[in-house]
């Protein structure tokens, strides 16, 4: 029976697999000839040395280390989940660079908008200090579960080496980051002076150029901070990329109760006036845009038209103070607007305009502008919403909900998944909750925390604080909608979260004790950690085989043995030992009444635990009783 290799997904192989089907003829043995490929590249390989290139000192490592595959897992902690069994928001404590890992097979292409704000470059202590030999043993250091306990490095400015370390932290997290967005998918990452020409860069390499969306002045404290340089400092920033420019999607600002006012609502959905149709500027003389001066015409209902159907029309050519000028449509965008034009006749005096749609026909909307400010993106206000929930101010610097609210509303709708991997005071989830709250969505959210020691009494770690926070928050927005004069229902607003914790795998490695070989051939018999529960291992085996943590996992008993079905029959898995061939036959059968259609049953997989089956003889004529019934994927860990 084949064995399962629980490692995390082999990035490197992939991106071969890929490159072997694009350039078949620059592969010789299975290797790739860079002589060949460079002839098939042509005229786009870079030659010679002097190019243009943004680097450091330890990239490579670092770019290495995002193709390096994780050992780890993530242990389900139901004790400190909310609402488990029905919850699709996941909260994973754990170094993010294990994790982002872990999760590139179970979320490749699958998130829609990431938002981070990563830690600032400061000068002050550095908790990510990554260990590119072995990151889960440093993390479980730093997180206070190995003896040596908590460790942090300082990353003064003084160092040779300030902006390369904080480099090497950012890029293989980045990398592996774009690899979970959509097509269609945005990335969100707030910064501060000190690396935001680094971090552009390093972006413009790993999400592409082209790829750029806005940099984005965001205002977040208005009376400024004095104890800065020269200027007294107001200001942050937002950078925004997107996955594939061409396919991505941004949406727009719902508008206030004030501006309603503004809209109408035709045949077509709402609108409002929007540009003037006569073009302004340098480019607007009719010398420069020949071919875009043309008369329209218009009627006594003032209704457009390109051609004077009768003596009753009215001709308007763009003409301002006299001069010759142009439309900003060419007359085939005219014929087919016609229907998205408003015309305003004041004493003869006519002007044309566009109707402005709603991207969202059903809530008017309004672009958002490229500074961000807004009283409420104080940071104070980030610091006042914690002393509210807590009484108490509980945790340094948080981002206030309203920009984060923001955010999410320009890029997620509906259905969308939110991935933070610095999830900080959790106010990414905070803010998720109380949008789904107010527009109906059904956002979820993965965020992502290292469990970092604090400095208050109330929470031991940032983790404790976040998840309390994702409670207290969540039944605070149920309770002020009870209060409203007219409440929403929001019996369908998911204010839970699944909890996971990052772990070494459930599987024992090999690690024999050369004065001692039997003892440890007599351990490795039973390859599963002592301590773990088959649980553990289910959602080890979910994480190989890329299947979401908040699928459906229904539990069945066959013959006192405990049988998981994972997504309605996708996955099916036993990991009792004992296992039978009543057990067997049981499971087989389950299999055949989860997925009835034949062609539907080939996808299915079926896993037992290696040293479960009674003898060797059953565990191979298992495979032949599955295959029998159509599933050729029975495998053991």
């Amino acid at each position: 029976m084949k064995k399962l290799d629980l490692q995390s997904k082999n990035i490197v192989d992939e991106n071969i697999t890929k490159l072997k089907e694009i350039f078949p003829d620059a592969f010789c043995e299975d290797k790739i000839d860079f002589d060949v490929l460079s002839e098939l590249l042509g005229e786009h390989v870079i030659e010679g040395q002097e190019r243009f290139q943004f680097t450091w000192s330890g990239k490579a490592d670092a770019r290495r280390e995002a193709m390096k595959r994780s050992r780890g897992t993530l242990l389900p902690s139901k004790e400190d989940s909310k609402d488990w069994e029905n919850t699709e928001n996941i909260y994973i404590e754990g170094d993010n660079l294990e994790v982002l890992k872990l999760l590139q097979k179970s979320y490749h292409s699958k998130i829609k908008m990431i938002y981070i704000d990563p830690p600032y470059n400061t000068g002050k202590d550095f908790v990510y200090k990554d260990n590119y030999i072995d990151n889960l043993k440093n993390y479980l250091e730093i997180s206070g579960q190995k003896e040596d306990g908590k460790k942090i490095s300082t990353n003064s400015d003084s160092h040779g080496r300030y902006h390369s370390n904080w480099l090497n932290m950012m890029y293989p997290r980045l990398k592996l980051a774009r690899n979970l967005l959509k097509d269609d998918g945005v990335i969100f990452i707030s910064i501060d002076d000190n690396e935001v020409a680094n971090l552009r860069k390093t972006c413009d390499e790993i999400f592409g150029e082209d790829n750029f969306v806005a940099l984005l002045p965001t205002i977040m404290n208005l009376k400024g901070n004095n104890d800065q340089y020269a200027f007294s400092g107001t200001h942050e920033y937002t950078i925004v990329y997107t996955k594939n420019y061409s396919m991505s999607t941004f949406y727009e600002f719902y508008i206030s109760d004030e501006e309603i006012n503004d809209w109408d609502i035709d045949e077509y959905g709402l609108f409002k006036k929007g540009a003037n149709l006569k073009a302004t500027g340098i480019n607007a003389p009719r010398y420069k845009r020949p071919n875009l001066f043309f008369p329209l015409y218009i009627d006594d209902e003032n209704k457009v038209s390109l051609t004077k159907l009768n003596d009753t029309y009215q001709e308007v050519l763009p003409i301002t103070d006299n001069e010759e000028m142009s439309w900003r449509w060419s007359k085939e965008k005219f014929e087919s607007e016609l229907h998205n034009l408003i015309v305003i006749n004041n004493n003869n005096k006519i002007s044309i305009y566009k109707k402005q749609r709603s991207k969202d026909n059903d809530i008017p909307t309004k672009k958002p502008k490229s500074i961000f400010i807004k009283p409420e993106y104080s940071s104070g206000n980030g610091t006042q919403i914690i002393k509210t929930l807590f009484n108490e101010k509980v945790f340094d610097f948080p981002k206030p909900i309203s920009l984060i609210y923001d955010f999410l509303t320009i890029g997620t709708r509906n259905n969308d998944i939110v991935l933070d991997f610095f999830s900080g005071s959790a106010t990414t989830a905070h803010s998720i909750m109380q949008l789904n709250a107010e527009d109906s969505g059904n956002r979820k959210f993965i965020l992502v925390q290292l469990p970092e020691l604090t400095d208050n009494k109330v929470f031991s770690t940032i983790c404790e604080l976040g998840k309390e926070r994702i409670n207290i928050s969540g039944q605070k927005i149920l309770d002020d909608n009870k209060k409203e004069k007219n409440p929403k229902d929001l019996s369908n607003l998911d204010v839970g979260f699944k909890v996971f914790k990052l772990e070494s795998s459930n599987i024992k490695t090999w690690d024999p004790d050369p004065e001692n070989l039997e003892k440890s051939l007599q351990e490795s018999m039973n390859n599963i950690k002592d301590d773990r529960s088959e649980e553990d291992l289910l959602y080890e085996i979910l994480l190989h085989y890329g299947l979401e943590l908040t699928l459906p996992i229904e539990e069945y008993d066959i013959c006192g043995q405990k049988v998981f079905d994972v997504g309605y029959g996708a996955l099916v898995v036993c990991l009792g030992d004992n296992i039978n061939i009543q057990i067997v036959d049981g499971i087989a059968k389950l299999t055949e009444e989860l997925n009835p259609d034949e062609d539907i049953r080939k996808y299915c997989r079926v896993v037992f635990k290696d040293n479960g089956f009674e003898s060797d003889t059953l565990k191979t004529n298992t495979i032949q009783n599955f295959k029998r019934i159509g599933i050729d994927e029975v495998v053991s860990v």
